[in-house]
């Protein structure tokens, strides 16, 4: 079996209208809808993507038996006013839940939270337990930057301003998947702020109390954990000189998904943090100038099969099972 758990949202074009409109009137004319009816959903999923075939038939080429699907994380302009962030992130997320439920043996749900600067984390908790509770969302995606590199700063993740979100995880025992959204930073793209965020996030969690605090936490990292699992050794010598617990036994607190689209970098990440804490992934829709999903999906066969079968299976399936509740 093979569950493809960093994947994103084929809306119908009308969610992309609604959010153009929702920034040319900033919120003047209402919240409005997206309109997306059933059909439109259906008709968005069964349409070419990036120049290949369908989102479903892509699926079937591949031979990737179910899909974790979350809002496309640049769009979700977490920097806005909170009331555009919220309306948005709300429809995009309704769209998610009618696919699961139009598609329920390919599609399982990560909800987007309405995150922002302005706002403490414990105001998007309700909506959370809503959408565990109510539409069926296996986790959520969480952005350690809502200002978008705007130079508004949040917390690291390793401060107790992310401990009420913690709780609450716990509490619904659901993964959070950390995932930046947009850039409004001149110097950089929201390709590198992803990684850039991702390295952040790892340091900041792994030295600070929470995995002590909460011990049955899970929390997944994109793109293989940023650059942290190449770059572990420069954190390992506080902990040697410390005597503490190194920082590469540390590492295995936390989850990543294979998103790094390189044989040798995929079989470093394995090494690094055990394949029992890995989870395939795609970034799926695969934009055009990138390989075709099936052939991805074949690669990360190929620079697995070295590995035993029950690694195998952990990446491919078994630990996405587990750590969703599939």
């Amino acid at each position: 079996m093979v569950i493809d758990a960093h994947a994103h949202v084929t809306a119908p074009d009308s969610l992309y209208v609604y959010k153009a409109g929702l920034l040319a009137h900033r919120g003047g004319h209402g919240r409005g809808s997206a309109g997306a009816t059933e059909h439109d959903i259906i008709d968005a999923l069964n349409k070419p993507v990036f120049g290949g075939s369908s989102h479903l038939q892509q699926l079937k080429e591949a031979g990737t038996d179910m899909q974790i699907i979350s809002t496309r994380p640049y769009q979700m302009m977490h920097s806005e006013h909170p009331k555009l962030v919220t309306w948005y992130i709300e429809e995009t997320n309704n769209i998610i839940a009618q696919q699961v439920k139009l598609f329920s043996k390919v599609f399982r749900g990560v909800c987007g939270l309405p995150q922002s600067t302005r706002v403490p984390i414990q105001n998007c908790l309700p909506y959370l337990e809503r959408c565990v509770k109510e539409q069926g969302f296996v986790g959520c995606l969480l952005n350690p930057d809502p200002g978008e590199c705007s130079g508004v700063e949040t917390p690291a993740l390793g401060e107790r301003y992310w401990y009420p979100l913690y709780e609450k995880l716990v509490e619904l025992d659901i993964p959070a998947h950390i995932h930046s959204a947009g850039c409004r930073s001149e110097r950089l793209t929201y390709s590198l702020h992803f990684i850039n965020e991702e390295n952040i996030a790892v340091v900041s969690l792994l030295s600070s109390n929470v995995f002590s605090d909460f011990p049955t936490l899970k929390i997944i990292v994109s793109h293989g954990g940023g650059a942290i699992p190449y770059q572990f050794a420069r954190f390992e010598a506080g902990a040697l000189r410390h005597g503490t617990e190194r920082f590469s036994e540390k590492m295995r607190h936390l989850y990543y998904d294979t998103v790094l689209y390189s044989a040798d970098a995929l079989a470093l990440l394995f090494k690094t943090v055990g394949a029992d804490r890995c989870l395939f992934g795609s970034n799926f829709p695969i934009e055009k100038l990138w390989t075709g999903y099936a052939d991805l999906v074949a690669a990360h066969r190929a620079a697995i099969a070295s590995l035993s079968e029950a690694d195998q299976e952990a990446i491919l399936s078994g630990t996405a099972r587990r750590i969703y509740r599939l």
